[in-house]
């Protein structure tokens, strides 16, 4: 089953990027992202769980509000989309992903995508969907698939302690 799954999702991206590849890195500027989540107290209340459950941090909006950023904690350009998906490297459905929340079509840190009920990040622009969940944060319609603009991606580590560390 898992692998029938794994197949049919590479080929959904295979068929919706064909052989062109995404830009998933060029079209929002390079911020500093570092999120230490790296407690299983801070990953029980700030992390996600279950499939398609997400998080967006924001140090400039103070998203989540309760969440206490410090001086060393950066979200990016646009904020970072947490999300728990498929992990394709470790073939895991319960892994969290993290993307910037900026839009690579507006590429402005004001316009930022919001998980809709499908589990795709969509923006309120330009109306382009992005798969956070199993894609990679490829675009699967609007304008972002037309360009080839995906999300850009940021790295999930696992903490010593529990937890994870969200960087890029």
């Amino acid at each position: 089953m898992r692998r029938t799954a794994l197949i049919l999702s590479a080929l959904i991206m295979l068929a919706l990027t064909g052989c062109d590849k995404v830009d998933s890195t060029s079209r929002i500027p390079t911020y500093q992202v570092a999120i230490r989540l790296n407690s299983t107290g801070l990953w029980n209340t700030y992390g996600v769980h279950s499939y398609g459950e997400s998080v967006r941090f924001s140090r400039d909006k103070g998203i989540p509000a309760n969440y206490s950023y410090t001086a060393t904690t950066y979200t990016g350009f646009g904020g970072v989309l947490l999300i728990c998906g498929y992990n394709f490297v470790s073939g895991d459905y319960n892994s969290p992903l993290a993307y910037d929340l900026a839009c690579p079509v507006e590429a402005k840190s004001s316009v930022i995508v919001s998980v809709n009920s499908d589990y795709e990040a969509v923006c309120p622009v330009c109306g382009s969907h992005f798969n956070v969940t199993e894609g990679g944060g490829g675009p699967t319609s609007g304008p972002a698939l037309t360009k080839k603009y995906g999300l850009q991606r940021y790295t999930v580590t696992a903490a010593t302690n529990g937890g994870y560390v969200i960087t890029n």
